[in-house]
């Protein structure tokens, strides 16, 4: 099968598309047959080695997980023996390391069933953008039922998600973004949109006069 590495810290020079074996499950184990992958700034961070913190657990001089990428979305080829929630044939999506490849092994808790109404490309966009919206929200912000939340980047990956996930929990949002993205945040169900292209330029134009 193929799948992309990287042996050294770098641009996208680095990476290489490789042939390797096809992985063989343990009894603990899914193999899945990859459709389709999503690239993150975690991705970037990870192949670069920067910032510098990355690599505190990436590897100080060189990375010690070599294969490429996190987030996939795909099919079920097989299962172990001690796999009770997922057979083959399964679509899923979730996240794992080195998961640039045509085939790769997971645990149960690494992936979900994908829902029928989202595609591969969709489903495979979500693992880590989403997982850090709700971490950020229920987990260290203690989101509640009525808050007022401030979303920075609301047009982001993560800022998306958070958007959605904060009205989920049935909080006022008021999202901050570009001119272009105004729109789409509404559309997410913002209560409020900051266009900050247009807060700056009268803040500067305060400023001027």
């Amino acid at each position: 099968m193929k799948a992309y590495f990287f042996y050294q810290y770098g641009s996208p020079d680095v990476l290489r598309y490789e042939e390797v074996e096809k992985p063989v499950i343990d009894d603990d184990q899914l193999l899945i047959n990859v459709q389709a992958v999503s690239l993150n700034p975690l991705d970037w961070h990870n192949v670069r080695g920067a910032p510098f913190p990355v690599r505190l657990s990436s590897g100080f001089f060189e990375p010690k997980d070599k294969m490429l990428g996190v987030d996939f979305a795909g099919r079920v080829e097989a299962v172990g023996s001690a796999i009770t929630s997922f057979q083959p044939g399964d679509e899923v999506f979730g996240s794992r390391s080195g998961a640039f490849a045509e085939y790769i092994t997971v645990a149960e808790n690494q992936i979900v069933t994908k829902p029928a109404n989202l595609t591969f490309e969709q489903a495979a966009a979500v693992p880590v953008a989403a997982i850090t919206a709700l971490q950020a929200l229920r987990d260290h912000g203690k989101i509640q039922a009525g808050q007022r939340v401030l979303i920075n980047g609301a047009s982001g990956g993560v800022g998306t998600f958070a958007v959605q996930l904060a009205k989920f929990f049935e909080a006022n949002v008021t999202a901050v973004c570009s001119t272009r993205n105004v729109e789409m945040a509404r559309s997410l169900g913002a209560d409020r949109v900051i266009d900050y292209t247009r807060a700056i330029s009268r803040a500067r134009g305060s400023f001027m006069t």
